[in-house]
C-alpha cells in the first residue's frame, strides 16, 4: 500500500439495527472511497458489551450487504483487538503519555474539572477504588482542513479535556480504540458525522502520541427527526426496512445532495452505487442538518 491509497472505513456501533442516518453516513464513506478508487472497509465497534448485542451486530451487517455496501476486506471486530488496546495503553502509561484515574465525576465537577488527586502528577491512589486512565493532553490551538467544512481551529484545555481511554468497568474506550484501529488498518481518510467533530483535536493528538499520520476528515451534517433530533438509537431512530433498499439508497443520495437525474434508468442496487460513485459531488452536500 502507498501513503497515496486511499483507504476509508464505516465503524458502526452495535446498540440497535441500522437506521437512516447511519446509512447516509455509510453511503457517503462508500462513495467517497470508490470516487477515488480505493478501499472501503466496516469495522463494528463493539467495545461496551452492557450496550450492544450479536442481534444488532448481525442487523447491521445484514443491512449493509442488502444496500450493496460490501466491505473490501474482511470485517473487524474491535472485541477481538483488547490486547494490542492493552498494550498502547501501557506504553503511553510508560512514557507518561497517559495517567490512572480514580476521580468520580462529582468530584471532578465540584473541582471544576480539575484532578482533586493530581492524578495527573501521579499521584492518585486508588486505595481499592476503580480506576479509569486518562489520555494526558497538551495545551493546544488545533488547526486542521476538513474536505468538506473546510479550515477548522479547536482548543484543547490540558486536564480539562483529558479523554478516557480505559473506562473503570475495565472497558476500552472509543477514544483510544478509534485511533488504534485507524492506525493499524492504514486509514488515510475518515468521513463521518459531524456529531464527532468535537472529538477531533484529541484524537490528533492521540495520532502523534503514537507516532503515527492523522487521516483526512470529512465530516458530514447528521440527519435530524422532525423534533430536531440527530436521528439515532438513542433517540429511537427506526431500523432501515432491508426489503426497500434501492429506495433507501435514494433518499440517502438525496439527502447528501447528489443529482438524482444522473441515477435514472439505474434499475438494480449495484448500477445504483456504481452511478452515483462516477458522479459523486462531496461539494453539493447541504453543510446544515437536514
Amino acid at each position: 500500500m502507498t501513503a497515496s491509497r486511499y483507504r476509508g472505513r464505516f465503524a458502526p456501533s452495535p446498540t440497535g439495527p441500522l437506521h437512516f442516518g447511519s446509512l447516509v453516513t455509510a453511503v457517503a464513506s462508500f462513495l467517497e472511497a470508490r470516487s477515488r478508487d480505493g478501499t472501503w472497509l466496516v469495522r463494528i465497534e463493539n467495545l461496551d458489551p452492557l450496550r450492544e448485542s450479536p442481534e444488532a451486530t448481525q442487523q447491521i451487517l445484514a443491512s449493509l450487504d442488502a444496500h450493496g455496501l460490501h466491505s473490501d476486506e474482511p470485517v473487524r471486530f474491535q472485541s477481538e483487538h483488547h490486547a494490542r488496546y492493552r498494550k498502547l495503553i501501557d506504553q503511553l502509561l510508560d512514557k507518561g503519555l497517559a495517567y490512572r484515574c480514580a476521580c468520580s465525576r462529582r468530584q471532578l465537577r465540584e473541582h471544576n474539572g480539575r484532578h482533586p488527586e493530581h492524578c495527573r502528577e501521579g499521584h492518585a491512589q486508588a486505595n481499592g477504588r476503580p480506576f479509569a486512565v486518562r489520555f494526558k493532553l497538551y495545551d493546544e490551538l488545533s488547526e486542521w482542513r476538513d474536505q468538506l467544512l473546510g479550515p477548522q481551529t479547536q482548543t484543547v484545555h490540558a486536564e480539562l479535556d483529558d479523554p478516557v481511554i480505559l473506562r473503570k468497568e475495565g472497558f476500552f474506550a472509543y477514544q483510544l480504540a478509534v485511533v488504534a484501529d485507524d492506525i493499524d488498518q492504514g486509514i488515510t481518510h475518515v468521513v463521518r458525522g459531524s456529531d464527532l467533530l468535537d472529538m477531533t483535536a484529541q484524537q490528533q493528538q492521540i495520532y502523534r502520541a503514537l507516532a503515527a499520520q492523522p487521516p483526512h476528515w470529512m465530516h458530514i451534517p447528521v440527519i435530524l427527526n422532525a423534533e430536531g433530533q440527530k436521528l439515532s438509537k438513542q433517540n429511537h431512530a427506526p431500523a432501515l426496512d432491508d426489503r426497500i433498499a434501492q429506495d433507501n439508497l435514494r433518499k440517502a443520495l438525496a439527502a447528501l445532495g447528489q443529482d438524482p437525474g444522473l441515477l435514472s434508468g439505474a434499475s438494480d442496487i449495484d448500477t445504483l452505487l456504481s452511478r452515483a460513485a462516477a458522479n459523486w459531488a462531496p461539494e453539493r452536500i447541504h453543510l446544515t442538518a437536514r
